[in-house]
């Protein structure tokens, strides 16, 4: 399958991602470990090709690196819930985030509008160690004024997003 320049997504100032592009991040976000000349063979590219447009991509910022994804319920993980914070005022913000950012079991936290002023994940092994983390550790951060947890029962769609 041959790939032309003609379709094109601006992605950056300096970078626009065409049709090959695109198939190239998918395919790697498939299996990161892919072989250049494999994935070449498959695109009807040479492996140089694929080598430069990696590159590229990579000096633009659009692929940030490769990494491990673990299982975390067979590391032993068993509790994923999200939780809402809601700050005593928007300057605590900062100083709010360093300290969760400190906490082992904050796994992603972002900066809402909306309810909260930040919505976070947290993994624990077992509901003991949930209740531990927020009652030692989270809510007792000045900043907090109060939380809302929320349980995950399961995770049915989980995914990146298409390039």
């Amino acid at each position: 399958m041959r790939y032309r320049q003609r379709e094109c997504k601006k992605v950056s100032e300096n970078y626009r991602i065409d049709n090959l592009d695109q198939a190239i991040l998918t395919a790697l976000m498939d299996n990161a470990r892919i072989p250049y000349a494999e994935l070449a063979k498959q695109l009807a590219v040479s492996p140089g090709t694929i080598h430069v447009r990696v590159e590229k991509m990579k000096q633009a910022g659009i692929i940030e690196g490769t990494r491990v994804q673990v299982n975390a319920k067979k590391l032993g993980y068993d509790v994923c819930c999200f939780i809402g914070i809601n700050l005593k005022s928007a300057k605590d913000y900062p100083s709010a985030l360093a300290k969760l950012q400190a906490l082992d079991e904050v796994v992603e936290a972002y900066y809402t509008t909306g309810h909260y002023s930040i919505f976070m994940k947290v993994m624990t092994r077992s509901i003991d160690e949930l209740q531990t983390v927020l009652i030692h550790k989270i809510q007792t951060i000045d900043e907090i004024q109060s939380t809302e947890t929320l349980i995950s029962l399961q995770n049915p769609i989980l995914r990146d997003v298409k390039p």
